[in-house]
């Protein structure tokens, strides 16, 4: 019984009642306790001797620990359940401890085994002296945990006086590393946060998709226009056709921040439902039957009634950002006018303009070269007294917008209605301007050199085949093309580029 080793889990359990020790040497000592103890065992595993007293060592420990915290705090059964089987181990390595050292005194001294109040005055004897052993070992290793505390106080003392400049130096590198920690994480966070504005206002639908989308919607108001156009030959008969129309056309931008924030991801065929819904509320055609009775009289004086009839022909159209109100959710309209405040975060991905800031260019010793085609003087002197305009207002307001839009092809279809052509008239680049001109034959690719003053230019800025921007030409010189256009960075400006720059799509020829 004496050789048997009682093996017990290294790691310290926690103190009943999750109470600290009054003694404020308590935890230094513990701390130095564990630092010895784990030096021990660091070299058990090449020593079986030393393990062996290094264990009866802690079971004595753990036993003087035990009795210590029974006789202060108390033991609660009820409360101590997870510790009841550990408690128990620690009693019987106490005990065996004991027994070992009684059974090794009688045996030392056989003539106590004679006297059975001598064996018990013993047995005692040697519990006293081992619990003052181990009581003497705790001190003396917080005493020694506490001088070796002290000594190393004093040396650090002593290297900082030997060397206060590189204390200094010390502290100010840790300061530094600890600013430029913070620093870089605050940078971080910043990074990160404008990351997620930017992502949190922009379209989530692909580019080809949203021009896709607008084109589809484009189409149908197309469809509407030639529905109009062709009502006196579908409505024959009457007599006097009256019109009251509305606008047609529409905000890329409203149309695409209310898909994104109704349908947030969407193609041409998702969108495609919330397309006719939206068309058939935003654009209400009435045709209205009217007859008057009307008298002639003929040759003779005869008077004679006879029936006028009219066809009212009504056009409204409501805006997208009104129907938007009334078609979203609070949420969902929130996030639509932050979309449309931003433009999500693509303002040219419509044709909405050019991004140049630089400022108009001055014509002052330019020489056009006539081509055979001709051009309209007028038109172009009128444009070039638009030059400083920003914003875009009245070009915008004329076409029918309530609100600033990207205003380049407005500013363009503005100029012709004012030289007296009802047509081409276009708010997009690539849907209505550039398909105008080339159905009716009407188109000249870049390179084209028979432009001539009033001819429309089209740019495709990342040259991906869709046109982003429109002017009109000025002229030409020997290597350049001059124009005036709208919403150049915002503004109306004087431009010039050369013939074979790689962003002209080509040029909306005009018939004069």
């Amino acid at each position: 019984k004496a050789k048997t080793r009682l093996r017990f889990e290294e790691q310290e359990k926690p103190i009943p009642g999750g109470k600290a020790h009054s003694n404020p040497l308590s935890h230094p000592a513990q701390e130095a306790g564990i630092f010895v103890h784990n030096k021990i065992h660091s070299v058990e595993k090449d020593n079986s001797g030393v393990e062996g007293a290094h264990k009866s060592e802690e079971l004595a420990e753990r036993g003087a620990r035990y009795g210590t915290r029974k006789l202060k705090q108390g033991y609660r059964s009820h409360k101590l359940k997870p510790y009841r089987e550990a408690a128990k181990a620690e009693q019987a390595a106490f005990k065996a401890n004991v027994n070992f050292q009684y059974h090794k005194a009688l045996q030392e001294n056989p003539r106590l085994t004679s006297n059975p109040f001598s064996r018990f005055m013993q047995k005692q004897k040697i519990k006293r002296q081992y619990a003052k052993t181990v009581k003497k070992s705790g001190a003396a290793t917080a005493k020694a945990a506490a001088g070796a505390s002290q000594t190393a106080a004093k040396k650090a003392a002593a290297f900082a006086g030997r060397h206060p400049a590189g204390v200094i130096i010390a502290i100010a590198a840790l300061l530094l590393f600890i600013m430029v920690s913070v620093g870089l994480s605050s940078c971080g966070a910043m990074f990160s946060g404008s990351m997620n504005s930017v992502l949190g206002t922009s379209y989530t639908s692909e580019d080809s998709d949203l021009v896709a989308t607008e084109q589809s919607y484009a189409a149908m108001e197309n469809e509407l226009q030639q529905e109009i156009d062709n009502i006196e030959s579908t409505h024959s008969g009457y007599d006097e056709y009256r019109y009251d129309l509305d606008t047609i056309g529409h905000n890329p931008h409203e149309l695409a921040s209310y898909l994104t924030a109704l349908l947030q991801s969407y193609t041409p065929q998702s969108a495609q439902a919330e397309l006719k819904r939206l068309f058939g509320l935003q654009y209400t055609l009435t045709l209205t039957e009217e007859i008057e009775i009307r008298t002639t009289t003929d040759e003779e004086g005869n008077e004679e009634e006879y029936e006028y009839r009219i066809l009212n022909v009504k056009l409204t159209n409501k805006p997208i950002a009104s129907l938007a109100e009334e078609l979203l959710n609070p949420q969902q309209f929130e996030m639509f006018k932050v979309y449309l405040q931003t433009q999500g975060n693509k303002p040219l991905i419509f044709g909405g303009g050019s991004p140049d800031g630089s400022p108009s260019e001055d014509l002052s010793g330019v020489e056009f070269v006539n081509g055979t085609r001709p051009g309209n003087p007028e038109l172009m002197e009128l444009a070039k007294q638009q030059v400083g305009n920003v914003g875009g207002y009245p070009y915008w307001s004329w076409y029918g917008f309530n609100s600033r839009v990207e205003w380049c092809a407005c500013f363009v279809s503005w100029c012709y209605n004012q030289a007296g052509k009802s047509e081409p008239r276009f708010a997009g680049c690539e849907w209505q301007g550039v398909p105008w001109f080339q159905s009716r034959g009407q188109w000249g690719a870049r390179g084209y050199e028979n432009i001539a003053p009033g001819d429309a230019i089209f740019f495709d800025w990342d040259l991906d085949g869709v046109a982003d921007h429109v002017g009109l030409v000025l002229g030409r010189d020997g290597s350049r093309v001059y124009t005036v256009e709208g919403n150049s960075g915002d503004a109306c400006k004087i431009k010039s580029y050369d013939l074979n720059y790689q962003c002209i799509k080509g040029y909306g020829l005009m018939n004069w």
